[in-house]
C-alpha cells in the first residue's frame, strides 16, 4: 500500500471512529459503520484489515475505555519496561531508533536565529505531516490537515530561521520510519527545542512500548517528580516531534484516552492501530 492509499484509508477510519463515538451508547455493527463512511460491509472488513490489519470488531475492543483500563492495570513501571526489553532487535521501544538532543540555549533563546530549516511533507497511515529539518537532525514533526498552516506553525516556531521547502535525508529516516523500516543502528536524530523539564519528560515518552499507555502521574513519578502530574501534562501538550515522540500513549489515570494536540480522534486511531500491532 502507497501512502496515499493509507492516507485515505485513514480520512475513512477517522470518520468510522467518530460515528462509534457519537453512537456508542447503541453499539453500532459493522453494516451501521460501514454505512456511514459509504462502504459495503465486505470493503469496510477489508479496509480495516488494510490499514491495521485486524477486524473492524477486534479495533472497537482496542479503542475501548475497559480495553485502556486493562492496559494500565498490567503495565509495569517505564524502568522495568526498558530494562527487560534491553536492546533486543525485536524491541518496540521509541528510544532505540530515535535520539533526542536539545537546542542550544542561545539557539533556543534567539528563536531559531541562524538555523537553516528545510521542511517536506509525507502521507502516514494517520494522515499528512509536515517535517522539517535543521542541519543537526529533525525539529519539528506535526500532522497537518493544510500545508499554509502548517508552514505558519513551524514558522511561529522558528521566527528567526531561514526556510526552504526541500527534501534531505533526515526527512526520508522519518517516512521509512512511518513505513516500519527502523534501523537502531542509524537512529534519527531530533534536534529539538525545549526546557530541560520538557526533555526530560519527552525522553521518558520515548521508552513506553508500543502497544502500552503510561498516566501522566507514573511519567512524574518516572522523571523523579511525583507531584508534577500538571506539569507534564503541558511538557506533553508541548511535543514538538508527532508520533516518534509517542505522546499518544499517554492517558488519563481513568482510561479515558483524553485531549492530543492533532486531534482526539487521530489519538485514538494511533492507539488502536499499535494494539493491533503487537496483539496476535
Amino acid at each position: 500500500m502507497n501512502e496515499k492509499e493509507r492516507h485515505w484509508n485513514y480520512e475513512r477510519i477517522a470518520q468510522a471512529i467518530v460515528y462509534i463515538k457519537d453512537n456508542f451508547d447503541r453499539q453500532p455493527s459493522l453494516e451501521d459503520i460501514a454505512a456511514h463512511i459509504h462502504l459495503s460491509p465486505f470493503h469496510c472488513q477489508r479496509l480495516f484489515h488494510e490499514w491495521a490489519g485486524t477486524t473492524p470488531k477486534k479495533f472497537l475492543q482496542y479503542i475501548s475505555l475497559s480495553h485502556a483500563k486493562s492496559l494500565l492495570q498490567k503495565s509495569e513501571s517505564i524502568s522495568e519496561t526498558t530494562f527487560k526489553t534491553g536492546l533486543s532487535s525485536s524491541s518496540r521501544l521509541h528510544e532505540l531508533f530515535v535520539k533526542l538532543e536539545g537546542m542550544t540555549p542561545h539557539e533556543y533563546r534567539n528563536k531559531g536565529e541562524g538555523l537553516v530549516i528545510t521542511y517536506d511533507y509525507a502521507d502516514t497511515s494517520f494522515g499528512e505531516i509536515i517535517i522539517a529539518a535543521t542541519e543537526k537532525g529533525i525539529c519539528h514533526i506535526a500532522f497537518v490537515t493544510d500545508r499554509d498552516s502548517g508552514v505558519k506553525s513551524l514558522i511561529d516556531l522558528f521566527p528567526h530561521a531561514s526556510f526552504k521547502e526541500s527534501a534531505s535525508p533526515f526527512h526520508q529516516q522519518v517516512r521509512d520510519f512511518m513505513n516500519g523500516e527502523k534501523d537502531a543502528k542509524d537512529p534519527i536524530k531530533l534536534h529539538v527545542k525545549g526546557t530541560a523539564f520538557q526533555l526530560k519528560v519527552w525522553e521518558a515518552l520515548l521508552q513506553i512500548p508500543l502497544g502500552e499507555l503510561e498516566t501522566y502521574g507514573r511519567i512524574a513519578e518516572h522523571i523523579g517528580n511525583p507531584k508534577a502530574s500538571r506539569a507534564v501534562g503541558t511538557a506533553i501538550g508541548s511535543n514538538p516531534i508527532a508520533y516518534l515522540i509517542p505522546c499518544h500513549r499517554v492517558i488519563q489515570a481513568s482510561g479515558v484516552i483524553g485531549g492530543y494536540m492533532w486531534g482526539p480522534t487521530r489519538k485514538t486511531a494511533i492507539i488502536g492501530w499499535e494494539n493491533a500491532q503487537v496483539t496476535p
